[in-house]
């Protein structure tokens, strides 16, 4: 059967992509940018990728008409944008206008569970959604999850923050809020056992795992599972606005994130039935479980996809294509080259830097460039990595992004997401045994130039310290 994989380059896409190919089902994935998209070598043969722009209906007539059914798994978590609800909505009814001039039976739509009387603006947008979608000529399949717990995850990610970081916290009173909690492997269960099944047609289920916890109660699952000792007090005088701050500074959110999460946060996301456990037989694991997964899957180093991923953590408005081509013309640029030894050790050297591993250099003045980016409200370099070793074109990097990465060609191109008076791409390339490294700054204007004129003796030593440990 051919699937519709829209989200392809998201948290969830990323994992379902590999489960619905070894269905054996060939698969078209849909990204705004292909650039973006790394496909595993043992898939390529099952999977085509297409560029769509869902709030650009001219670009849908990529989508083949002869598709057997789609998965819906876009969304503005992020809240990026003020209007995010109603750009969810004209992506929706665009994506419904388009499936119904193919012959698909079928899409699934992952939304989130929309039971409570009060819902927040992000979880009224989901539903809305919803219901466009009940507008096709299609079959829906609606799947309504709740927290999602796995290595990557938002949720995984925060909690791990917070409980690494704080000993004692002093929390806002929606930590008392239940919810569901499901593990990632459970989602993708429900989403692949889901797929073409006639006994899911025009239906939705809410998703959960078994147990309901409070936000405090899973801070404290998770204190438990790291063998750590923590105290939570909540009080009732954390505004929003506060524990969106107190998120943002704390965690490796963005504030926008976490705005979001604190606004969701505050109404109870517990399942109304599990009917659909029974329906596809699927048994959901305990959140003690999934935690204990995760922990396995990040202690390995075999982290699947993660949030910070996406272009919402960054500054990415468009697509990271446009900015590929490092620029020469008005820019300042440090230009650095020396002989290498080894070309397979320096490769991984270049494919490690950054998060946990530093910048092999001077790593308390990146941490402090960091530091103040996040007080200007930038991305800071709380992001790190998805992986220790392994980098992709999207990813995120610290406070960079990865535009283009190839091991064969020896060329990696990163570009600047902190706020800047200005642009900044950070290049490694290998040409006939000797690496090339420049930084690049295209300035904005006269603050542009002082900032460059600013940081420019820190980088004699700063960006010549890091290419000599990067040769040996």
């Amino acid at each position: 059967m051919k699937i519709l994989l829209t989200g392809a380059t998201g948290y969830i896409g990323k994992r379902l992509l590999p489960i619905v190919v070894a269905q054996g089902h060939e698969v078209i994935c849909c990204v705004r940018d292909k650039n973006r998209f790394y496909c595993p070598e043992e898939f390529r043969k099952n999977v085509s990728v297409i560029e769509v722009d869902f709030l650009k209906i001219e670009t849908l007539t990529a989508i083949p008409t002869d598709i057997d059914a789609a998965y819906y798994l876009i969304h503005s978590m992020s809240g990026s944008d003020d209007n995010y609800d109603e750009l969810e909505r004209v992506s929706a009814e665009n994506f419904v206008h388009r499936i119904n001039q193919t012959i698909a039976k079928q899409v699934i739509y992952l939304s989130g569970i929309v039971n409570d009387k009060s819902l927040s603006k992000h979880l009224s947008s989901r539903k809305k959604v919803e219901d466009v979608l009940n507008n096709g000529t299609f079959a829906v399949t609606t799947l309504r999850a709740g927290i999602i717990v796995g290595s990557g995850s938002a949720s995984f990610e925060i909690i791990r923050d917070l409980v690494n970081k704080l000993p004692i916290m002093i929390t806002p009173k929606w930590l008392n809020t239940k919810c569901q909690p499901i593990a990632i492997p459970d989602v993708l269960a429900f989403l692949s056992e889901s797929l073409l099944n006639p006994v899911t047609y025009g239906k939705s289920f809410d998703i959960g795992g078994p147990d309901i916890l409070t936000y405090k109660e899973m801070l404290l699952g998770f204190a438990k599972a790291k063998n750590l000792k923590r105290w939570i007090f909540t009080v009732p005088v954390m505004t929003p606005k506060l524990s969106s701050y107190w998120l943002y500074f704390v965690t490796s959110t963005s504030y926008k994130l976490a705005s979001a999460l604190v606004s969701s946060m505050k109404v109870e996301v517990i399942c109304r039935d599990n009917k659909i456990n029974d329906l596809l037989g699927v048994k959901p694991m305990s959140y003690e479980q999934a935690l204990s997964r995760a922990l396995i899957k990040v202690d390995e180093d075999k982290v699947a996809s993660s949030w910070k991923d996406s272009l919402v953590s960054g500054r990415f408005s468009s697509n990271i294509s446009a900015f590929r081509k490092v620029p020469k013309k008005n820019c300042f640029i440090d230009r650095r080259k020396k002989p290498i030894e080894n070309r397979e050790f320096t490769i991984d050297r270049i494919w490690s830097i950054g998060g946990e591993t530093g910048w092999y250099y001077g790593d308390w003045l990146w941490s402090l460039r960091g530091f103040i980016d996040q007080l200007f409200g930038g991305v800071g370099s709380r992001r790190g990595r998805t992986n220790k070793h392994e980098i992709h074109s999207g990813d995120a990097l610290d406070f960079w992004r990865v535009l283009y990465a190839n091991k064969e060609e020896g060329k990696l191109v990163l570009y600047a997401e902190m706020k800047l008076p200005g642009e900044a791409w950070l290049e490694f390339k290998i040409i006939n045994n000797t690496l090339y490294q420049s930084a690049t700054f295209r300035p904005n204007g006269i603050w542009g130039k002082l900032y460059w004129y600013a940081v420019w003796p820190f980088h004699g030593f700063i960006f010549q310290g890091m290419l000599d440990k990067l040769i040996k």
